[in-house]
């Protein structure tokens, strides 16, 4: 039981909460092509980006500290550097805003395929124990598109003065 819940309701709660941080995540990167700051999918973005780290710590504990706990609290600083940095005062620190709210979404999409490979019975037939090329070849696959995706980001992701004073004041 966690949370009152089964493991079973619990991790298909996770996953949701994961593939909508992932699905929102990809419309707030196209924000940043478009010079949008998308202010409502930005807040489902980093809400569910924090909630799939912080309820992926609520598993049950073997004693063990695992790669994916790491890598949930090497998640939840960037996700606070991105949170610090997107909202006013800070928008101005835009590529610092960009690059962290990329890497929080890589960090998802890292797990995602991690988690493919052992979920998907095709997949974990190509790498059963993720040492094989295949699993290689994706998760460096998946590391370069995020590359290109986040330099292109920083690159085209320009916030008008007047925008970020419009955000400063209903901020206020």
């Amino acid at each position: 039981m966690v949370l009152g819940m089964s493991l079973q309701t619990f991790t298909a709660i996770h996953v949701l909460i994961s593939l909508i941080g992932i699905a929102s995540g990809f419309v707030v990167m196209y924000g940043f092509f478009t010079g949008k700051l998308l202010d409502r999918w930005t807040a489902v973005f980093l809400t569910t980006t924090v909630l799939t780290s912080l309820t992926g710590f609520l598993f049950p504990f073997t004693g063990v500290i695992t790669p994916g706990i790491k890598l949930g609290v090497i998640s939840l600083v960037v996700l606070a550097v991105a949170i610090v940095t997107r909202y006013p005062p800070h928008l101005s620190w835009r590529k610092t805003y960009v690059v962290s709210a990329c890497a929080a979404l890589y960090f998802n999409v890292f797990v995602l395929v991690v988690q493919s490979f052992e979920k998907v019975p095709a997949l974990k037939a190509l790498a059963p124990t993720q040492k094989e090329p295949p699993f290689a070849i994706a998760q460096i696959g998946v590391l370069a598109i995020f590359v290109v995706l986040t330099i292109l980001a920083v690159v085209r992701f320009r916030v008008e003065p007047a925008t970020v004073a419009r955000v400063s004041s209903t901020a206020a």
